[in-house]
């Protein structure tokens, strides 16, 4: 299951906005690869949808069926906000509707999305 959390007002390429809904998956327990002790951390990543603000904003707290997955992408450079630090990235997180996917690197499940 995921939970909507959030929405944000985006701009297309053409100029026009829509809402996206800021989805966030359930807790998951990871090892740091530096200190090998673990931390919490949840996905998320946000989906286009056809509400107006209002609706958005009513959607927050609703539980969803489906989960947060990793993709692989193309890398990428990727900014830390709170560090400053540059790191080359190859991953994206997805909305997936299908809890039976196919591939699993470590505990992530793994979906290939043709474009995110």
């Amino acid at each position: 299951m995921v939970t909507v959390t959030g929405y944000a007002e985006r701009t297309r390429k053409d100029g026009s906005t829509f809402i996206a809904l800021e989805i966030t998956g359930g807790v998951e327990l990871i090892q740091s690869s530096t200190t090998g002790r673990y931390y919490a951390t949840v996905r998320k990543c946000s989906i286009p949808s056809t509400f107006n603000a209002i609706v958005a904003e009513a959607m927050i707290g609703q539980k969803l069926p489906g989960e947060v997955v990793k993709v692989i992408t193309e890398p990428y450079d990727f900014v830390n906000p709170r560090t400053g630090e540059i790191m080359k990235l190859q991953h994206s997180y997805a909305y997936s509707q299908d809890s039976k996917v196919e591939n699993a690197i470590g505990h992530t499940r793994v979906h290939e999305v043709a474009s995110i």
